[in-house]
């Protein structure tokens, strides 16, 4: 996919609104994944932000992320859910797979305002969930831990939305303020890179 680059990672400025029609939309596309639940739709969300900077100069929600030991998540994750439950705009069902270990699964009770995203991001969101719906959860959290920008943090701490640009460098044009960042942070924290 051939999207704009702006070259630069602009403020975003963060409203639980969009993050939670970011997680219906994301929710009614794998309601049905037998591999699905709370931890997959978690990495859909990450990896589509940061796909987003790397492809638009910005996220798609403006959610900060944060290290949590199976992998990265919204820190606005669990009060947006529960707004949603409340609210009666989802529900959570509990899944068992093969194995016998259960999943809660985001079930959507209402279509999510799409008007809200543009195209490309929709897009971006569509693509990461075709790449990863093969993964399981486990799997999924394993491709999270490779994540450079995963790594470059302590567990708790949020994860920079510039880190977005060590993870995947082949896939941006690198300016002098993108080079300079990345000299930084790596001089800062190269050395926790596996």
């Amino acid at each position: 996919m051939m999207l704009e680059n702006t070259h630069e990672v602009p403020a975003v400025s963060y409203e639980d609104d969009r993050l939670a029609e970011l997680m219906i939309y994301i929710a009614a596309k794998i309601v049905d994944d037998p591999r699905g639940g709370a931890v997959k739709l978690n990495k859909y969300l990450y990896f589509a932000d940061f796909a987003a900077i790397r492809m638009l100069g910005r996220p798609i929600s403006g959610a900060a992320y944060q290290k949590l030991p199976w992998g990265p998540a919204p820190r606005r994750l669990l009060p947006v859910r529960d707004r949603l439950l409340r609210n009666h705009d989802v529900e959570l069902r509990r899944r068992y797979d093969a194995f016998g270990y259960a999943h809660d699964v985001v079930v959507p009770l209402r279509e999510p305002d799409i008007s809200v995203f543009t195209r490309n991001e929709l897009q971006i969101v569509d693509e990461i969930i075709d790449e990863l719906r093969p993964l399981s959860a486990a799997q999924i959290s394993l491709v999270s831990h490779e994540d450079a920008a995963w790594q470059l943090v302590e567990e708790g701490e949020t994860i920079p939305y510039e880190l977005a640009f060590v993870q995947a460098p082949g896939e941006v044009i690198v300016t002098g303020a993108i080079r300079a960042e990345g000299e930084r942070l790596l001089s800062e924290s190269g050395d926790r890179l596996r």
